[in-house]
């Protein structure tokens, strides 16, 4: 063979495999290995394909906590902007948020009817124990698909706060919330006019509250004078960390049952303690006198909650101060006016609900692993929550519709502003800006524009309290087993808990009387053997 006829069949040779290897490449970028998290030399954008163009909007489902003060609407302006912006096509599952940990449990449990991603959720109770039996996507491990949340962590100086994230196999399941600095944002709420026209100081403990209430209902005895927003758990989670407790639905490390003891870093069986035994005498108290409203007992929608306190058949609320303009604006009373304090103080000082620079956010379950455009999926999810673009639409709504930037200020829509709900409640309700399910990157300097400049005040006051919002307590870092463990003893606590606090609350069983036998039966279900598995897993 001629020298000139081998280099032709060598050139025909290199061509071919160079193309042979090109398709594969093209082939590995489209479909990426939802087994295989290790970068492969490309980054895709976050349409997954290497070229930035994608013909088809990804579709994925959604489960999303809804809350009834809230209610989710299909056509809001950022849930529609943000799937056309990031080319997505979002199924969104509405559950009633009193029903939605049941709904997550049973869909992870059983994989059956499990949703793509899953909002408004961490790996706390139960989640630890699914997450380590494989119910959970380790999201730790594509980090390379994260950039965005990942940037935002090393913005917020996060990284050691996620970090405690993870589970005892070292692995994080799911993608938080994060907060640059926590905020008040809501708490005692009472009718500022009525103090003033009964000669009363604002209360700054327990027994303050309890007087001002005495008074209100001396003076209007049809009322109950405080009332609540979306029942109990609403009222525990503001108000008992002033006893040194925080146990419930909303119980700040997520066992229902256990309480953290800040000063010797240690978990103690909270439900069944003296302190939790001191905070329901308090309100069973108001219970028996007429001065807690009964419904609280159930769940109450913002609609009545709203008209219990614009009609004067409740004075006093424990809610969220951007609600405070919608019920200022319906009031049937002239000189009607709200106002919110800071933390009352009870036997363990004056705090809040515990909050933590990392909040619920996103879950994959195990099945969308198996998506042969995961990565695809992982990354669209994580630009539409994360990245500046989408944070800001979640946050603000968009610009030149709801916003505009005067330099580096932002100026709400006249309509908004005007709004009698506030500009807060507002752009929550009309455009879903500022839910707590979808909203993911909570900055407080831009949040404060939300209200006015009392509002400001009030977090002034209560930054310059000592501890006034404490951190949330550790999560223990159980292996598969000890998860398991448990979780097989929080539920029965935790319903049996329940059961027992509305009896105490509502006079049906007496703290005095029948203490004891709620403690025995507690015991019984091992608080004590749970609460040794929390320590022993710090």
């Amino acid at each position: 063979m001629s020298k000139k006829k081998s280099a032709l069949l060598i050139l025909v040779f290199l061509l071919a495999a160079s193309s042979l290897a090109a398709c594969s490449s093209k082939k590995d970028n489209a479909q990426p290995s939802a087994s295989s998290p290790a970068a492969s030399g490309q980054s895709p954008d976050s349409s997954g394909s290497p070229d930035g163009q994608s013909e088809q909007p990804i579709k994925f489902s959604v489960f999303y906590s809804d809350n009834a003060t809230l209610p989710f609407k299909e056509d809001w302006l950022t849930v529609q902007e943000v799937q056309k912006r990031f080319n997505a096509d979002i199924k969104f599952e509405i559950i009633p948020i009193a029903d939605y940990q049941t709904k997550v449990s049973l869909a992870l449990n059983t994989g059956n009817n499990a949703p793509d991603v899953i909002l408004y959720q961490s790996t706390k109770g139960e989640n630890a124990s699914l997450a380590l039996n494989g119910a959970i996507v380790p999201i730790s491990d594509y980090s390379d698909w994260t950039p965005n949340f990942n940037a935002r962590v090393q913005a917020f100086g996060l990284e050691d706060q996620v970090a405690s994230l993870n589970l005892k196999d070292g692995k994080r399941y799911y993608l938080p919330s994060l907060y640059d600095k926590p905020f008040y944002d809501g708490g005692l709420i009472l009718r500022e006019d009525l103090l003033e026209k009964y000669g009363l100081q604002a209360p700054q403990t327990f027994d303050d509250l309890y007087a001002v209430l005495k008074k209100f209902k001396e003076e209007n005895p049809d009322s109950y004078p405080l009332t609540i927003l979306a029942g109990p758990r609403v009222l525990y989670r503001m108000t008992m960390p002033s006893y040194g407790i925080s146990v419930g639905k909303n119980g700040a490390d997520g066992s229902k049952t256990l309480s953290w003891d800040y000063a010797n870093q240690t978990y103690f069986p909270g439900a069944i303690s003296d302190q939790y035994k001191e905070y329901m005498k308090f309100f069973s108290k108001l219970f028996a006198e007429g001065l807690l409203d009964p419904e609280m007992a159930d769940p109450i929608d913002g609609d009545k909650w709203s008209q219990k306190m614009a009609t004067g058949k409740s004075f006093a609320t424990y809610a969220y101060y951007d609600q405070i303009g919608g019920v200022e604006s319906a009031a049937t009373e002239a000189g009607f006016k709200l106002q919110m304090y800071p933390p009352l103080a009870g036997p363990a000082g004056a705090h809040h609900q515990q909050k933590s620079s990392t909040g619920s956010g996103i879950l994959f379950p195990k099945k969308a692993a198996d998506r042969p455009d995961f990565e695809r999926l992982v990354r669209t999810v994580d630009e539409i929550f994360f990245s500046e673009e989408g944070a800001k639409i979640w946050g603000l709504g968009v610009e030149g519709q709801t916003y505009t930037m005067d330099g580096d200020k932002i100026k709400y829509a006249d309509d908004i502003v005007n709004s009698p709900n506030g500009i807060y409640k507002e752009m929550q309700l009309k455009y879903g800006a500022g839910s707590d399910v979808t909203q993911l990157v909570w900055i407080n300097a831009q949040e404060m524009t939300k209200y006015d400049e009392n509002y400001g005040q009030i977090n002034a006051v209560v930054a310059g309290m000592p501890d006034s919002i404490q951190p949330i307590p550790p999560t223990p870092m159980f292996d598969d087993m000890i998860a398991e463990e448990a979780a097989s003893l929080q539920t029965p606590l935790a319903d049996t808990f329940e059961v027992w606090a509305d009896a105490f609350l509502t006079g049906k069983k007496s703290l005095d009387k029948d203490w004891d036998q709620y403690v025995k039966e507690m015991k019984g279900l091992q608080i004590e053997r749970f609460t040794q598995l929390y320590n022993d897993n710090l």
